[in-house]
């Protein structure tokens, strides 16, 4: 059974970082891509960014470029996003992915099978 678990959200101050971390289990990832999506009150769930494992691409939103960073272990199956000079945009519930298609459409929500139960990360002003 695969299963992915968020760690790391929390409430920061703008301007702070924070690192979330993607445990994944449960099959072998080697073809897969590892995805990051947000999801504010209110609003749709999101393309944060994304890491493909079999060259180590990423891809981020436009939104977070520059900010965030996405890396990862693939033989342990972990993925970490560190955010950076954090805006009280940011602020969401963030949920990891993994997915085959993820590989080739990165940024599409539908590319991604699993996902975890996401990790809160609250910026305040």
């Amino acid at each position: 059974q695969v299963q992915l678990v968020e760690s790391g959200g929390g409430l920061v101050q703008a301007g702070g970082s924070l690192r979330l971390s993607c445990a994944a289990s449960g099959r072998t990832f080697t073809n897969y891509a590892m995805g990051w999506f947000r999801q504010a009150p209110g609003k749709e769930r999101e393309f944060v960014g994304a890491i493909r494992w079999s060259d180590g691409n990423t891809y981020y939103a436009d939104s977070v470029q520059g900010r965030f960073t996405i890396s990862g272990y693939s033989a342990k199956n972990t993925v970490y996003l560190q955010m950076n000079s954090l805006k009280p945009e940011d602020t969401a519930v963030y949920y990891c992915a993994a997915g085959i298609r993820g590989s080739y459409y990165p940024r599409s929500q539908l590319s991604y099978d699993d996902w975890g139960q996401g990790t809160q990360v609250t910026v305040s002003s």
